[in-house]
């Protein structure tokens, strides 16, 4: 449940500073979507990726980190990467900032962090028809759905329901893990199809 609320914090981190950025006219994507520089946001999450990069390093060297030591003990799967999951959400998130344009990243990022979320948890709440690697229907389903109630803001409904697809049929049938993929895959979609945003 801790690595749930880590990936939402980290999701909601990120992102901050794009909502919060000045609105204006993106004439390639027809519609006013918020901007921020992108030389601003890589300098963000390239400074916010080398810090946890120490913090998990210093945790690895047997160190005590106030507060995220806890949370990895409780909360962390058995990896032998503390805190691997948003580490890869983190580095695809970078990724995706320097290769698309920011207003494409931001439902990526939305994506992830509520299909991720919301399909483990129900999975291991209401799962009972497995479909492969351990992974429910109904993890699946719930994730889709929460995922294009989520996205509306950013997207058109067409635009969320193609993109929350897509994200849960990566999020299942991925051999990669989840986090690197998924914001991969959004953005993709989004500028192979400009009228779903």
């Amino acid at each position: 449940m801790t690595r749930y609320f880590l990936l939402i914090t980290c999701a909601l981190t990120l992102l901050i500073p794009l909502l919060a950025a000045e609105e204006v006219e993106d004439i390639n994507l027809v519609q006013s979507r918020f901007f921020i520089d992108h030389a601003v946001v890589i300098a963000v999450m390239a400074g916010g990726l080398l810090t946890g990069i120490i913090l998990v390093d210093l945790i690895l060297r047997g160190h005590t980190v106030p507060v995220l030591s806890a949370l990895v003990q409780y909360g962390d799967r058995c990896d032998p990467l503390p805190g691997k999951g948003a580490f890869f959400f983190a580095v695809s998130a970078l990724a995706c900032i320097i290769l698309f344009p920011v207003p494409l990243v931001v439902p990526a990022l939305v994506a992830l962090a509520v299909l991720d979320s919301v399909t483990t948890l129900a999975g291991l709440r209401f799962g009972r028809h497995r479909i492969c690697n351990g992974k429910s229907w109904e993890g699946t389903i719930s994730g889709i759905a929460a995922t294009v109630l989520c996205l509306l803001p950013f997207l058109t409904l067409p635009g969320a329901l193609a993109a929350s697809v897509v994200a849960g049929v990566i999020e299942l049938f991925s051999p990669i893990d989840d986090n690197l993929v998924i914001p991969m895959g959004v953005c993709l979609l989004l500028m192979l199809m400009p009228a779903l945003v």
